[in-house]
């Protein structure tokens, strides 16, 4: 499916052909114009173009010889694991490359069903749902559960999936300090007048390296009339609802195969997740050493926080010139003024990578005043 966009502008009356060249002039102009105060705030976000498959050493275009990745999703190690990938060949071989249709249609195959119910054991509940992606389970889920009558209270500081699934809801929406569990039971206090009311936190804060206090979360639902419902006619509502899972293709069998064989590796072992875990302390414990200050606890995503923008885009330049790959991130994508250099751990950096890490961070910081 195609979707064609349409751009009218106010102008004068002239030869259709005439016309439509002045209304893309001006559309260039405009953006042309938006796209120069992104360079110029500092805030523009480049693409590094990776050559290699993703691991603790990656190849990026225009850079010679191997990068230490650091801005990696790859937490686990398993994006490359031997077995994940062969998993992943198997269900190419067996179920084809794609779908081509929705769940509904002719879109379930049978490895989908049963990644689904694999995910659903994993969480120990009754069901789980597949969406193409994670923004689209974000983006699905409130505007299928929640109506007018219902409100829907949110972290200030969750991911942009998240905002942007509340705003498609017609729910009364109210917004709470971030992890502040007294300003949370406040706007409990003020939304105990709708039918519903539905809290909504990140369980990590993938910005701030900070988790979400569920527990007391969920002690303050239970306060305020929360309960529990049962996820079996959840996720069944969510089939019928959501337009995310209605009106996109199925995931490849190829991604399918890779995720449930990654599921199998953690539920076999914890190896892989201690290892992570104690790589993360082992980087965050020297950093905080050095001087820089770390946020979150014990997570590892390990956001610098350096508050400028250019800072934070000057120092990751400079650090991929010593062979760390790490990206700066800042207004819109943060607040303003607190401007970071996202760190991001995985269990397949060894302790000679951590330390070299460091090391390069320590020497930038210094050559750009972050550090004395």
């Amino acid at each position: 499916m195609w979707a064609a966009c349409v751009l009218g502008a106010a102008l004068s009356r002239a030869p259709r052909g005439r016309r439509a060249h002045s209304a893309l002039a001006q559309l260039r102009g405009i953006l042309e114009e938006e796209l120069e105060g992104i360079r110029g705030a500092g805030t523009w976000k480049s693409e590094r173009v990776i050559t290699s498959r993703q691991g603790p050493r990656i190849h990026v275009g225009g850079v010679s010889g191997g990068i230490l990745n650091f801005c990696a999703n790859n937490y686990l190690g398993l994006s490359s694991h031997p077995e994940v990938i062969q998993a992943g060949l198997q269900a190419l071989e067996e179920f084809g490359a794609g779908l081509s249709s929705v769940r509904f249609i002719c879109g379930t195959q049978s490895i989908h069903k049963d990644l689904e119910a694999k995910i659903a054991r994993f969480h120990q509940r009754e069901d789980a749902i597949l969406y193409p992606s994670c923004f689209d389970a974000n983006a699905g889920l409130f505007e299928a559960l929640l109506t007018p009558e219902d409100a829907v209270l949110s972290d200030e500081l969750n991911h942009a999936s998240i905002i942007d699934g509340i705003r498609l809801c017609k729910a009364h929406k109210y917004r709470y300090r971030h992890l502040d569990m007294a300003d949370l039971e406040a706007k409990l206090q003020e939304a105990q007048k709708h039918r519903l009311r539905l809290v909504a936190t990140d369980g990590a804060f993938s910005m701030d390296g900070d988790i979400a206090p569920l527990k007391e979360i969920c002690h303050l639902a239970s306060r305020y009339g929360g309960y529990t419902t049962g996820p079996g006619p959840l996720v069944s509502l969510l089939r019928q609802r959501a337009r995310p899972y209605l009106f996109s293709n199925s995931l490849p069998p190829a991604v399918v195969g890779c995720a449930s064989k990654a599921l199998d590796l953690l539920m076999e072992s914890s190896t892989i997740v201690q290892s992570m875990a104690a790589k993360t302390q082992r980087f965050r414990s020297k950093m905080e050493a050095a001087g820089f200050t770390i946020s979150g606890a014990n997570h590892p995503i390990c956001p610098v926080m350096l508050g400028d923008a250019r800072l934070a885009s000057c120092m990751a330049d400079d650090m991929l010139k010593r062979g760390i790959f790490v990206i700066g991130f800042s207004y819109p994508v943060v607040p303003k003024g607190k401007a970071r250099i996202r760190v991001q751990i995985s269990a397949v950096h060894s302790e000679e990578d951590i330390d070299h890490c460091v090391e390069a961070f320590v020497e930038v910081g210094r050559l750009h005043g972050a550090l004395p």
